[in-house]
This record gives structure tokens, C-alpha cells and sequence, in this order.
């Protein structure tokens, strides 16, 4: 038995955001099989699916502005071992027709590894696995520039993989390390969108060779 659940992303999460996606346990926390998150007049995102009654799922939000966020009413959250990521639980009951998310931002943190979930008798018992996909975030320290603390910042701004730091742009970024302190300050960050660019498309010679020129991601 299948029913239909729906997901409600406020608009004063959604911000700048104009579109995103729904990914878990559901669609094998595949990209391509998000489901997409619909805009609607109040500024809130939506979307719809059928789930099978009886079933824990593991969810989380992806805006097209690079944020992760998760859903703050969800029923319990599952942290990631050996990873600071955590994700939404839901547990598709048969006494409720329609279940409505009120998700806010919180801190994603690298490498979340996707779960599946195991049936035990009359609870449900999440589990960690393997990743079925690609990770959703990468090692920005690969970026010339970018140093273990940077790249905490970056996260915390939900900057965390290579195709997010690719679409930050340089001011934003400045913003983020004067936010930070004058340690950080120093720092310019004009090369790392263009640097994040070629590593998210796997051309690592061609980053090399850029890097090669640069000193201090400059």
C-alpha cells in the first residue's frame, strides 16, 4: 500500500534559492531521479511523491543555489558515521494521509554518505552504506587557496562540493573570509570558482597546470 506524502520547504529557507530537489532513500539519492521541488506563490518550494506505507525513508533537500538542508519537524534524524552529517527520517504511517515537512537550514558537513534502511520487527532500524552515487561533497582543500579551516567555512556557508564553490561568486566568498577574521581576510578567493569549475569536471591536469601559476590561490 502506497501513499502520497508531501514536502514543504518555507520560503524563508528557500531565500535566494528559486528551484531544488528531493533526494533519499526513494530515488537511491540519485540525481538524476530528484524530485523536483516546485515553487510556489508564497515563495515555499513543494513536492509530492508515493511512498509505501510502513517503509523509513532517509531524506534531504538540495537547493540549486548549492545548500543542503534538512527538515526541522522531521520525526528523527540519522547521523552518518564518521561523517558530521545528519539526515531527516520519516516513517510512512497509515493512520496519516499527508505528512508536511517545515524543513530549515542546518550545517552540512563533507562526504554525506547516503543510507538504506533496514526492517526489523516492529521498528525500523536506519543503517549507513556505501553511497550509491557520487558524494554529494568533495575535499575542497584540492583547491589551491583553500586550507582545512577555509574549507570548514566554506562548509558551514553550505559551500561543500566543488560544483557549489564553482557557481560562488568571488564576493561572496570575500564576504565569508572577512566574516571570519583578519587570518582570513588575506586571503583572495577570485581563482576558486574557476578552479572548482575544473576539478567538478574531473580535469585534473588542467587544474594543475592553472594551479602551478598560482601562490596562495591567487
Amino acid at each position: 500500500m502506497s501513499k502520497k506524502i508531501t514536502f514543504t520547504l518555507p520560503a524563508e529557507v528557500v531565500a535566494g534559492a528559486t528551484a531544488g530537489i528531493l533526494l533519499g532513500d526513494f530515488n537511491n539519492w540519485d540525481y538524476t531521479q530528484g524530485v523536483d521541488l516546485k515553487k510556489q506563490k508564497d515563495g515555499s518550494l513543494k513536492a509530492i511523491i508515493t511512498l509505501e506505507v510502513g517503509q523509513t525513508y532517509q531524506y534531504r533537500f538540495l537547493l540549486n543555489d548549492g545548500r543542503w538542508v534538512n527538515d526541522h519537524s522531521a520525526e528523527s534524524f540519522v547521523h552518518v558515521e564518521g561523517l558530521q552529517v545528519e539526515n531527516c527520517v520519516i516513517t510512512v504511517s497509515a493512520d496519516v494521509e499527508i505528512v508536511s515537512a517545515e524543513p530549515v537550514e542546518i550545517v552540512a558537513a563533507p562526504t554525506p554518505v547516503p543510507a538504506k534502511t533496514s526492517k526489523v520487527t516492529k521498528t525500523k532500524e536506519v543503517k549507513a552504506t556505501e553511497p550509491v552515487v557520487e558524494p554529494v561533497a568533495d575535499d575542497l582543500t584540492k583547491i589551491e587557496g583553500v586550507g582545512k579551516k577555509i574549507a570548514e567555512l566554506l562548509v558551514v556557508e553550505g559551500i561543500e562540493s566543488f560544483q557549489a564553490l564553482s557557481k560562488a561568486t568571488a564576493k561572496k566568498l570575500k564576504a565569508v573570509l572577512d566574516a571570519a577574521g583578519s587570518k582570513f581576510a588575506m586571503h583572495d578567493p577570485a581563482t576558486w570558482p574557476k578552479q572548482a569549475k575544473l576539478a567538478n569536471a574531473g580535469k585534473w591536469d588542467e587544474l594543475k597546470a592553472m594551479q602551478d601559476e598560482l601562490k596562495g590561490g591567487k
